[in-house]
This record gives structure tokens, sequence and C-alpha cells, in this order.
């Protein structure tokens, strides 16, 4: 710094060098402006972000802006940040507005109010997914056991079936009256009975 104004012998020139080697021409200055505003009216907040980080980025460009000597006032600060929020937050925003103090609202005020109702919102959305995924868990448990239950009973039925027709067969009834018939009716009900249970209908 001492080298560019060493010449100077008057404190106006000094300062004059200084400053157009730290904030540049009128015309860089101008540009640099012109791109500060424009990264600044397009930045927003998205749907996944954090408003911590969103606050470090406003905070970056409001920086940028004192370097080349503009002033960004608060209430413009709080202004763009209540706009440039998603649809998560419109709850807040109108509560916000409704409270009719934004011109006097500090930026580290404002941004305490959304980052206590982002953490309401995540874990009543946490709370509400952990829900949902241990209901499906239990309706699939119950589901897949009651079909295991009725695959079990079938099995069990079909196999008494079958016992039961041997036994039949192991006694000779045809000394009984009507002996013929009645061995012959039993083995069609148990074979109607069989087919039922292997193929898996129910009556």
């Amino acid at each position: 710094m001492f080298r560019l104004i060493k010449q100077c012998t008057v404190a106006k020139d000094a300062w004059e060098i200084l400053k157009t080697t730290h904030e540049g021409t009128t015309k860089v200055k101008s540009a640099k402006i012109q791109l500060l505003n424009t990264k600044f009216e397009n930045l927003k907040l998205l749907e996944d972000g954090s408003i911590q980080d969103y606050h470090l980025n406003i905070l970056d460009i409001a920086n940028s802006f004192k370097s080349i000597g503009e002033k960004t006032y608060k209430e413009k600060l709080v202004r763009k940040i209540i706009r440039s929020l998603p649809k998560r937050f419109d709850m807040k925003v109108t509560a916000i507005k409704e409270a009719q103090y934004i011109s006097s609202m500090k930026v580290d005020e404002l941004i305490g109010f959304l980052q206590n109702f982002e953490i309401t919102v995540n874990s009543k959305t946490d709370k509400k997914g952990k829900g949902i995924a241990f209901t499906t868990s239990i309706d699939f448990d119950e589901t897949q056991g009651n079909h295991e239950d009725d695959e079990d009973m079938s099995e069990s039925l079909a196999l008494l079936g079958r016992q039961f027709k041997k036994i039949f067969k192991r006694f000779d009834i045809r000394f009984m009256p009507n002996g013929h018939n009645i061995r012959h009716n039993i083995d069609n009900q148990l074979s109607k009975e069989d087919w039922y249970f292997d193929s898996g209908c129910s009556r």
C-alpha cells in the first residue's frame, strides 16, 4: 500500500489512489454492483436447503456489497429472505407478515424464528415417516403370518383327510348292510376333500 502512495504529497490524492485500487474505477464498480444485484435477486432457498446455509449465502452477498462501498439495509435483507423461502415456510411467513414489524426486524431475529420453525417441521416429518414405516412393517408381518398360518392349516387338514381315508380302508365293512354303497360314498367324499385341500381351494 505504501508503494502506491509514497509519491503523494496531499492526503486526498493518496486517498483517491487507494480507493480506486480497492474499489476499482466507476465502470468496474458499476459492473460489480449489477452483478451482485443479479446474484442477490436470484438467490433462493431450495426445498431441501437449510436456513443456516441460506443465511450464510445472504451474508456473503451483503459483505460483497459492503466491500465496494454499497450499503445493504437490514429491511432489504429481511424482505429478500421472506419472499425467497419455499412453500414449507408459508405458515411462518404469514404469521411474520401479520405481526407487521418487518421494517424493524433484525436479520438475526428473523433467522432465529425460521430456524425454530424449521426444526419443528423436520421433527414432525421424521415422526410421521417413522410411523408410516412401522405400520407398513406390522401390516406386512401380519399378512405374511396369516398366509403362513393358512398354508399350515391346509396342509394339516389335507394330511388328516388322507389318514382318515386310510383308516377306513383298513376296516372290512363288506359284511355291513349296504356296506358297498357306504364305502363307495366315503371314498368319493374323501377323494373330493383331498382335491380341495391339495389344490388350495376352500369350501
